[in-house]
């Protein structure tokens, strides 16, 4: 199960072009309750963009909800583990955990989180905070991600591990990010 003491988010491109190529508002709207619970918990977040220049920047309504200290690589590679000094960082926050989700599932989701399992980590894909613009590449995309070792999860489950228990003091604030 997940630890927030040893968790790490990394969110996958979510920018303006991709989401509006999607149509699908609630892959937003789940990533800002993934990414409010982790400001709550003290949880890192990075996150990537792809080739910001043609494809926008991380969504305004992710943006305003990351904990202060959260990075934005900028990338061009799919798997993002391939971008210079990605790997370092990502081994700099000293996690054991990744918490993973975004746009495309089939593509830079699942080449960043089977490079991911391959490095040793414990790797959670929020499925219901993922998205592609075929429903047939995304289920592929998942079922991809599974066979190489990939825990797939979603945003409650998550959540709820990460808070343990209804006496955690922040469980009042996390559980109010999903009624």
């Amino acid at each position: 199960m997940l630890n927030a003491e040893n968790t790490l988010v990394l969110i996958i491109d979510i920018q303006d072009k991709l989401v509006a190529a999607l149509n699908k508002n609630i892959i937003v709207q789940n990533a800002v309750k993934v990414a409010s619970a982790a400001n709550l918990l003290n949880i890192p977040v990075l996150l990537t963009e792809q080739y910001p220049k043609g494809l926008g920047n991380t969504v305004l309504e992710l943006k305003n909800v990351l904990p202060e200290n959260s990075e934005i690589v900028e990338k061009t590679y799919f798997n993002a583990l391939l971008e210079d000094g990605m790997l370092e960082k990502i081994k700099s926050y000293g996690k054991k955990q990744i918490v993973l989700f975004g746009i495309e599932t089939h593509i830079c989701v699942y080449q960043t989180a089977s490079a991911l399992v391959e490095e040793g980590f414990e790797v959670y894909v929020i499925k219901d905070a993922c998205a592609s613009r075929n429903k047939y590449e995304f289920k592929e995309g998942i079922e991809a991600m599974r066979s190489n070792g990939v825990k797939i999860s979603c945003v409650e489950i998550a959540l709820f591990e990460w808070l343990k228990g209804a006496k955690n003091p922040k469980f009042k604030e996390v559980q109010s990010l999903i009624k």
